[in-house]
């Protein structure tokens, strides 16, 4: 971690089917530049609370989450939030049974009624545990409820002291969350690297008229940009960059790419501002 204890770490920037896919000899998928592997989307805000313990919340739990703690070095997890239900973004909750293990406590994991329905559904073996058939090593996690009126009211989680609002996105028809996230800024911390206040929007293809409020005075966006082409649940890059020329932040990362987006040709084309993230990136 930084001397100044908190950052921001892109664990995961690629699509659904990461980057490089399976059965694909594409220059992207084939290419030797590290920045075009990418694993599924996902992210870890790692700050010092007011006791001085280090804390490290997740946004997103998806299927390479191993891979992704392993290679961040990530010690322990606090919180996990969830933007969505979809496989990408949900399919490696089991890995968080290790954190349990080493913190010895539960871990809180926060997502609105849909996700959290579909988690209970699906994983079973966790949320209702005393009806496994052994007693088996599985995650312990508490539910905790993103409510509709939380996100109408811009209520935020609080997370040992690091704030996260829940934003309102349209990820096609489905409704999903992006996060406003303020944390603590230190007195002497570097003010020209300071990444916060960070809004997290991935998977997201329209914003509602009450996201925008949410979106003022930012430092740093982290915003969808899936390819060139047109998708019905996603933005393009050319939307992505109108996005965030009306958003403002300081800086603006991309997330989420296909293998449509080469790293070093994309970023040529993009404004002053406007970066490609990837794998590994720090931010603070």
């Amino acid at each position: 971690m930084t001397a100044a204890g908190s950052r921001f770490l892109f664990l995961g920037t690629g699509t659904s089917a990461g980057v490089p896919m399976i059965a694909c000899s594409c220059p992207v998928c084939t290419s030797t530049d590290p920045r075009d592997q990418r694993l599924r989307t996902a992210a870890a805000v790692q700050f010092v609370d007011a006791t001085g313990q280090d804390r490290i919340v997740l946004l997103d739990a998806g299927p390479d989450l191993r891979q992704q703690a392993l290679r961040a070095r990530l010690t322990r997890c606090d919180a996990v939030l969830l933007t969505h239900n979809h496989v990408d973004h949900v399919f490696g909750i089991d890995e968080l049974r290790r954190f349990n293990a080493v913190m010895k406590a539960p871990i809180d994991l926060w997502a609105d009624d849909h996700t959290m329905e579909s988690l209970q559904r699906i994983y079973r073996h966790i949320f209702e545990k005393q009806n496994n058939v052994n007693d088996s090593f599985v995650a312990t996690l508490i539910p905790q409820r993103i409510t509709q009126a939380m996100v109408q009211s811009a209520t935020p989680i609080v997370v040992h002291g690091a704030t996260f609002t829940p934003i309102p996105l349209l990820h096609g028809r489905l409704p999903v969350l992006g996060f406003r996230i303020d944390v603590p800024k230190p007195a002497n911390v570097n003010d020209a690297a300071w990444p916060f206040p960070l809004a997290y929007c991935t998977d997201v293809s329209a914003f509602p008229p009450e996201a925008w409020p949410r979106l003022t005075n930012l430092r740093t966006l982290v915003l969808d940009a899936l390819r060139d082409r047109s998708h019905p649940t996603h933005l393009t890059l050319e939307q992505a960059v109108n996005v965030a020329d009306r958003i403002g932040a300081r800086s603006t990362y991309f997330i989420h790419m296909a293998h449509d987006l080469p790293h070093e040709e994309t970023q040529a084309r993009l404004p002053e501002s406007m970066f490609l993230a990837h794998d590994g990136l720090v931010l603070g």
